[in-house]
């Protein structure tokens, strides 16, 4: 029953004309005011998510996925390829002797003038090359001075959590002296900010973007940034990447003792030292044996800084990042907390994958639901059973963790009049930033020197930016997942015009599309990408604007598209100018685009889709060009590096674009990594061997590649010099 009063229907009539005049006059696909059915309007995916893992049915398909994974991670960290390993410089000092083992101070630098700092435990009494077990440690007030207090101990005590009242006030102290007492040497090491790590203070590493925090607005600039940044993240320079690489040279200096036996290197953290300590065995190879306590789950990720970087899950999550260590020894501890649900949810299916792997027995779980989040005695103890295991150091079962006397920071500490502290503040985070990208760039100017090796690397780095999937060894999308629905076909004499959408299957994407169409088709077939998305292709009186003109006149047909967030998908009809982030308060780009591609990544699949259903249309094209002479060109050119050179002519007007110079990480042009990679005249360099029409770029950008014709006229005349080049 129709109740709207005619002022409400008014109002409904005003708002159904200004959302229609809010497009331009070219075909409306949905109705007014509908945004497409796409998936990936939700709301974005945070921490908080789930994170199922489903094994891989066989040895090769999981190879393949683990080798691509490693890279993904590598990359997420700003580890690929590796920095250069410098020296270490390493100083180990001031050695207490416990008896049973000792204990000694110990710096080195990951980076020049960058410190990891901590203690080495040895056993006394040992000979020959002994197991070295890395201690990463998680938040814990203090990091490696931390102490519980007696009140805490005690109440540990009476819940069976704890032993002992002195050594129990500090589980991250307890743990490596029984490793030291089991045989073991063990690298107990500062997380950035803890302790001794001072050079980048721990409200930057870990409380980054909690108010009242500065927004370090000074430390935004494109060529002297620091972390956080919009500039950092297009670097992919994070916490967690100098952690991670802080935990790689962790492992370079314990394999350079003479007492170590580099075949017998283990690590293990809890919390934020579980991510640590999964996520270097996942990367690192000389890692042999593996417990993360308390971190490997479907559930929350990580919440800390530390623990997030661009890039890093999305498509995964932790505990497929753990399957990375596979057929390795892996010991997972869970807790009352996030982990609670790993006996039903994540270590049925690495039990699955171990097993399909030919090491079922090399996958362990220690659920110990009646604590809340820890590393206590109980946990330790299954933990030492492990290593002793596995390193077959022959101590009898079971392993019993003794009491101890604890360190004070005093005794522990790095630092003194001997050993000054080093340099910290602003100024060295920009040259530590500057350090870290000089460095990584020469590393990818050494492993693309070879145009071969270049293009490859390239389209493989910028397939894990973009988040594309390999198919068949591409990233087009296989067309048999890709469907038009038409709904709009008008006759204009010489031409038809048609119009509907196209869906992606496999990523639930909905692309409302048109088709300008000339009855005396000649083959070629023209997807014009425009800012207005396929209204570009439209004068205000709904005619086609003189370039598409020209183009139907020669025979050509052509597609316009709204990529996401073009078109009609904005029901309001203003230009998306910031792109939709997790409801996290903190402003860090890591909290969502660790978990979720960018618009600019999501466009870029937009227009691989609609290249693959071109392509393999059943009116095959003779020929398919690409155009793109405004903000979409560095999308354009993404996509046909990324296609392999789908399309036979591409035509691109830049304007200099620079992905360096995005300021702010919620532009719909901000994309990780790109900077690092190539940039935009990095992606034109190996963007497939095809024609190449150019404007808005100096002559430098790719002066040694074939078949370019560049444009440096009248930018507002360019759409008809490109129709006439295509026309040619």
């Amino acid at each position: 029953m129709l109740r709207t009063s005619l002022r409400n229907l008014g109002a409904l009539l005003a708002v159904a004309i200004l959302i229609q005049s809010s497009f331009a006059a070219g075909p409306q696909v949905l109705k007014p005011g509908e945004p497409p059915h796409d998936a990936r309007l939700a709301p974005p995916k945070d921490l908080d998510g789930y994170f199922p893992f489903t094994p891989p049915a066989n040895k090769e398909a999981w190879n393949a996925r683990a080798e691509r994974l490693r890279t993904q991670v590598l990359i997420s960290q700003g580890l690929y390829p590796l920095p250069t390993k410098t020296p270490l410089n390493a100083v180990i000092y001031g050695k207490l002797d416990r008896g049973d083992y000792t204990v000694e101070k110990v710096f080195f630098e990951s980076q020049p003038g960058f410190f990891v700092t901590g203690n080495l435990y040895r056993p006394v009494g040992k000979t020959g090359k002994l197991p070295a077990i890395l201690c990463p440690h998680g938040h814990w007030n203090n990091g490696r001075f931390y102490d519980s207090g007696r009140d805490n101990v005690r109440r540990s005590i009476v819940e069976g959590a704890e032993r002992f009242e002195e050594g129990g006030r500090s589980p991250l102290q307890s743990r490596c002296v029984q490793l030291a007492r089991m045989g073991c040497v063990v690298f107990h090491y500062d997380m950035l900010g803890y302790a001794d790590s001072i050079q980048l203070s721990f409200e930057l590493a870990h409380r980054f973007g909690i108010p009242p925090n500065d927004p370090r607005a000074s430390m935004n600039k494109t060529d002297a940034w620091g972390l956080f940044s919009p500039q950092a993240e297009s670097h992919l320079q994070s916490v967690m990447g100098l952690q991670t690489w802080n935990s790689i040279r962790s492992v370079d200096f314990v394999e350079s003792l003479p007492d170590v036996d580099p075949s017998r290197i283990g690590v293990t953290g809890s919390s934020g030292g579980g991510t640590q300590t999964f996520l270097l065995a996942g990367v690192e190879p000389r890692i042999a044996v593996a417990v993360p306590a308390v971190m490997v789950s479907t559930a929350m990720q990580g919440g800390c800084t530390c623990e997030n970087a661009c890039l890093l899950r999305v498509g995964t999550g932790n505990v497929e990042l753990a399957a990375l260590f596979a057929p390795k020894p892996l010991m997972c501890i869970s807790a009352d907390d996030w982990t609670k649900e790993m006996p039903t949810k994540g270590f049925p299916e690495l039990q699955q994958h171990y097993a399909m792997l030919g090491a079922p027995k090399n996958v362990a779980h220690r659920p110990l639901l009646q604590f809340g989040h820890n590393y206590n005695y109980v946990s330790r103890a299954g933990m030492y059973s492990w290593f002793n295991k596995h390193f077959k150091l022959g101590i009898p079962e079971p392993v019993v963790e003794e009491a101890y006397d604890r360190l004070t920071p005093e005794e522990m500490t790095v630092w003194d009049s001997a050993h000054p502290k080093p340099v910290a503040g602003d100024d060295f985070e920009r040259r530590l930033c500057r350090t870290w990208h000089e460095d990584s760039q020469q590393q990818w100017a050494k492993a693309t020197a070879n145009p071969a090796d270049r293009d490859r690397l390239m389209r493989n780095t910028w397939s894990i930016l973009t988040a594309c999937d390999p198919v068949d060894g591409g990233f087009l999308p296989p067309s048999a997942e890709i469907e038009y629905e038409q709904s709009i076909k008008n006759d204009h004499g010489d031409y038809l015009e048609m119009a509907g959408v196209l869906r992606n299957k496999l990523e639930k994407s909905e692309l409302p599309v048109s088709f300008l169409y000339p009855k005396d088709w000649n083959g070629k077939v023209v997807l014009w990408l425009s800012e207005q998305g396929k209204q570009g292709l439209y004068t205000a009186d709904g005619q086609p604007v003189a370039a598409a003109k020209k183009l139907l006149a020669s025979g050509a047909s052509i597609m316009g598209i709204d990529l996401l967030y073009q078109g009609e998908f904005l029901t309001d009809g203003q230009p998306l100018t910031q792109t939709p982030v997790v409801k996290n308060p903190r402003p860090y780009a890591g909290f969502t685009f660790g978990y979720n591609p960018t618009v600019f990544a999501y466009r870029v699949h937009d227009v691989l889709t609609a290249l693959s259903y071109l392509r393999e249309h059943e009116r095959q094209p003779k020929q398919v060009c690409l155009v793109a002479l405004d903000q979409t060109a560095p999308i354009a050119a993404v996509a046909q590096l990324l296609s392999t050179g789908a399309a036979d002519r591409v035509a691109l007007d830049t304007h200099g674009f620079r992905f360096a110079n995005v300021a702010d990480f919620r532009s719909p042009d901000f994309l990780p990594g790109s900077a690092k990679y190539g940039d935009l005249p990095g992606v034109l360099s190996a963007c497939g061997k095809g024609q190449l029409w150019l404007a808005g770029e100096p002559q430098t950008t790719i002066a040694d590649r074939e078949n370019v014709t560049r444009y440096e006229g009248d930018a507002g005349k360019s759409a008809e010099v490109v129709a006439e080049w295509l026309i040619k």
